[in-house]
């Protein structure tokens, strides 16, 4: 006996092992196709912004160096509005090597234009001017578009390829041969013995202070915004799962109770009984039609059965509950009660045989052969709520499911479309929506004996033709 309990708890274990495994999974591709929709969009609207900053750029520098040797940092913008649009048509989610190298190439270009002097200037400066122009400011443009487009690891990526670029730019700086000592040495003479003034304003100085406290800021900056990527990155995640959790929502129920249940805090796990309308619908001989057919044309004409059932199902307020083969089971007044929930679902069983009738039509003109369904309503008490342990199922259980499933096996009896319990009916009549036309075609029948009931039910029925 311990031996098969413990293979019993094994295999509990494996099975909800296996459930978290699924649900993660699922959680998994929500959120890869939810990343992959952010980075298109997001790198769509980094390449933009970077447009739009370098326009600006390209308009601001004539005004702050009205020279003409400006145009050849105006001519390296084009250089960088070029890579914006490499990225563009190569960026994808995750690691891309293409990706990574044009962002290297972007922080170097702006490296190599702010350490090295222009070859159109007419005016040769010390090395060391070139960090007075503050050109190290651009780098935070790159940093801030960075932010909507890549991972959080990439921004970090950004924030040290930009300190090791702009350290070996101030090593190079360093090592290039002095060619203003005179002009320092009167700088020199003109402060006197203040040697921190003469650090300031030597025009051959690096400061190399100053460049330590703007890699040290950058990085700071960097780490920073890569939290927030993190961060939203998680949101974003986490608003995949719960889009997940509204698209499985969303093959049960209408798309107003998904709004409702969206909006609702009670949980569907609290079991409760209620009234509800029950609906099922069946392909009348489908058996038989399955036998003599290829399995494609079969699961193609269930497709377009139950295609055409669920959406008359959803747009009478109506929940899908679950498909049966060639059939299927619908309720209304799920998960929540409404004030025509039986007036509903006899409109929904007559817009059914009016669909099928316009699908036999198209199917006609196809040369195929048509179908017939058969659909039993009932109304009354069942019992609502979750099942399962680690797969849960929304369930409705009682004897007004059973009910109504033996219903749409009477069409056979009496020949016809529909079958109605006289209970139903009653309930749709006390509904103020209703009007005389909803009942019109229905013929009252003798009552039958239903198994597992324990009195006869009264039922109305519906022929094909006049549904």
């Amino acid at each position: 006996m311990s031996a098969l309990a413990e293979a019993a708890d094994i295999t509990n274990l494996r099975s909800e092992t296996a459930g978290r495994a699924d649900a993660r999974q699922d959680t998994l591709k929500f959120a890869e196709a939810a990343l992959a929709d952010s980075k298109r969009d997001g790198l769509l609207l980094a390449v933009r912004a970077r447009w739009v900053a370098l326009a600006v750029t390209a308009v601001t520098l004539p005004i702050i160096n009205p020279n003409w040797d400006v145009i050849y940092y105006v001519l390296m913008l084009g250089f960088f509005a070029l890579i914006g649009w490499a990225q563009l048509k190569v960026g994808k989610v995750g690691r891309s090597r293409p990706e990574l190298f044009l962002i290297f190439c972007d922080l170097a270009l702006l490296t190599f234009l702010s350490v090295v002097p222009n070859p159109w200037s007419s005016v040769h400066w010390p090395i060391g001017m070139q960090f007075r122009f503050d050109s190290f400011i651009y780098f935070f443009i790159f940093l801030a578009t960075a932010t909507l487009a890549y991972s959080w690891r990439t921004v970090i990526a950004i924030g040290f390829w930009t300190s090791a670029l702009w350290a070996i730019a101030v090593g190079w700086s360093y090592l290039q041969p002095e060619s203003h000592a005179a002009l320092s040495e009167r700088v020199r003479e003109a402060v006197g013995a203040d040697i921190r003034m003469f650090e300031i304003i030597d025009p051959s100085s690096i400061g190399f202070g100053a460049r330590f406290q703007q890699v040290t800021v950058f990085i700071i900056v960097a780490a920073i915004l890569a939290l927030m990527v993190r961060r939203s990155n998680a949101l974003l995640i986490s608003h995949a799962g719960i889009e997940r959790e509204r698209a499985n929502l969303a093959r049960y129920f209408s798309p107003n109770v998904v709004n409702e249940l969206s909006g609702n805090d009670e949980p569907l796990t609290r079991v409760r009984t209620q009234d509800v309308a029950v609906l099922f619908a069946d392909i009348v001989g489908f058996t038989a039609y399955a036998d003599r057919r290829d399995p494609k044309e079969v699961i193609d004409t269930l497709r377009q059965f139950h295609e055409r059932m669920e959406r008359e199902v959803f747009q009478h307020g109506g929940t899908l509950d679950k498909y049966l083969g060639d059939g299927l089971m619908a309720t209304f007044g799920t998960p929540f009660a409404g004030d025509s929930d039986a007036l509903n679902a006899l409109r929904c069983a007559r817009a059914m045989i009016g669909s099928i009738a316009e699908l036999n039509r198209e199917r006609s003109n196809r040369t195929e052969p048509p179908i017939q369904v058969s659909v039993g309503l009932h109304y009354g008490q069942v019992v609502l709520g979750d099942i399962g342990l680690n797969r849960l199922e929304f369930a409705v259980i009682g004897t007004t499911v059973n009910a109504a499933s033996r219903l749409e096996a009477l069409t056979r009896e009496f020949g016809c479309a529909i079958v109605v319990s006289d209970a139903l009916v009653r309930q749709a009549r006390a509904e103020s929506s209703h009007s005389s036309a909803d009942f019109a075609l229905l013929v009252e029948q003798p009552a039958q004996i239903i198994r597992g009931l324990e009195q006869p039910v009264g039922i109305w029925t519906c022929a094909n033709v006049a549904c």
